[in-house]
């Protein structure tokens, strides 16, 4: 059995002049969860389609459990590709019973298929469920029935397309811990498409963030919030702020002072530093102004104009107050390393790490 779940080599898919997905290289391992996220457009839930056979390739190849299913002309149609879907809006038979949307396509004898509902019914959660009706379920309920129903078949991969968008926020974030749990327990191989960025760093065991119809980085969650490629996937995930700065022999200096980190680019590269909430403190005076103060339970989140005009924000506890118009000083200086973006040259909008020089011991140890 192949290691490899899903495998999309050069693909791409056009609609007359349009590009929705090009160049599309894409490896999802058995038995991971991937996130694929990016903006509206970005070509998402195309790809999602194609790998589903509810959409052809232009050009590339697509494999699914080690068999080409897509590629040179050969297509898989989708019912032969053993891939499960589940969509927002669940699709459930109206007028069929829990049971029955579960067990729905399923093949053998009668028992088989009735242990097997039953099986997928305990797994999500609704035990003793089979007699209800659909109508008689709340949203939560109908898409959990959605993912039983996908799971039932054994499907090699199980496909997600925004499953959760049509519900409210609470019931969303309780849905997605459930969903994560079920799907790890039974092993299953995902892809599962947002557009939320929170929502698809906790879904995946794998990221990959997308623009205009490519794929611009793979990779581990935290390694992709704190080490980004590029200059887009570091805007798009979380609330990042950019500081303009120039590398010196001491460090970055920055309009908030001398960050003491060093990326490898040679004195007097103009950068922008990524900086987050938790990276900035704050020190009373200096000439920086609060903004605004947004309390956040255990936390206050800062808005904080720089003499420039441009702003950051800071995390500070609870027991730190400075009210808006005070003045205050940003220091940058996280403990850990931050990722620098070249303005211009041949690197320009490449994530570049800038680390702590290590500190030299003296002859006497």
């Amino acid at each position: 059995m192949s290691a490899v779940a899903i495998r999309c080599v050069a693909v791409g898919k056009s609609y007359g002049a349009v590009q929705a997905v090009r160049d599309l290289d894409l490896t999802v391992r058995r038995g991971t969860v991937l996130a694929l996220v990016g903006p509206s457009g970005c070509g998402k839930t195309t790809t999602l389609r194609l790998i589903a056979g509810l959409e052809h390739p232009t050009r590339g190849v697509i494999e699914v459990g080690g068999q080409v299913v897509a590629g040179c002309g050969y297509v898989v149609p989708p019912e032969r590709r053993r891939v499960g879907l589940v969509f927002q809006d669940y699709a459930l038979f109206p007028h069929l019973t829990v049971g029955e949307n579960v067990g729905y396509g399923l093949a053998g004898p009668r028992r088989q298929r009735a242990r097997r509902v039953a099986e997928m019914l305990r797994l999500v959660g609704l035990a003793g469920f089979e007699g209800r009706m659909a109508h008689e379920l709340s949203g939560g309920e109908q898409q959990r029935v959605a993912l039983a129903r996908a799971l039932a078949p054994e499907p090699v991969v199980l496909l997600l397309d925004e499953p959760f968008s049509n519900l409210d926020a609470e019931l969303r974030r309780a849905l997605r811990e459930e969903v994560r749990e079920i799907l790890h327990r039974s092993g299953t191989t995902a892809v599962f498409v947002t557009h939320d960025q929170e929502e698809a760093l906790f879904m995946g065991d794998e990221v990959a963030v997308m623009r205009a119809g490519r794929i611009e980085q793979v990779d581990r969650p935290e390694d992709l919030f704190h080490f980004p490629r590029t200059r887009f996937v570091a805007a798009f995930l979380g609330r990042p702020d950019f500081l303009p700065g120039r590398v010196t022999p001491a460090g970055v200096e920055t309009e908030a002072g001398l960050i003491p980190l060093h990326p490898p680019l040679p004195a007097g590269t103009a950068v922008e530093v990524l900086v987050r909430a938790d990276d900035c403190d704050l020190r009373p005076g200096g000439a920086a102004t609060v903004v605004a103060r947004h309390f956040q339970g255990p936390q206050h989140l800062y808005q904080v104009r720089l003499p420039s005009g441009r702003t950051v924000h800071s995390l500070q506890k609870h027991t730190v107050h400075y009210a808006p118009g005070e003045a205050v000083t940003v220091v940058v200086d996280p403990g850990h390393p931050l990722v620098c973006f070249p303005v211009d040259g041949p690197r320009a909008g490449e994530g570049v790490l800038a680390v702590a020089r290590p500190q030299r011991r003296s002859a006497c140890g």
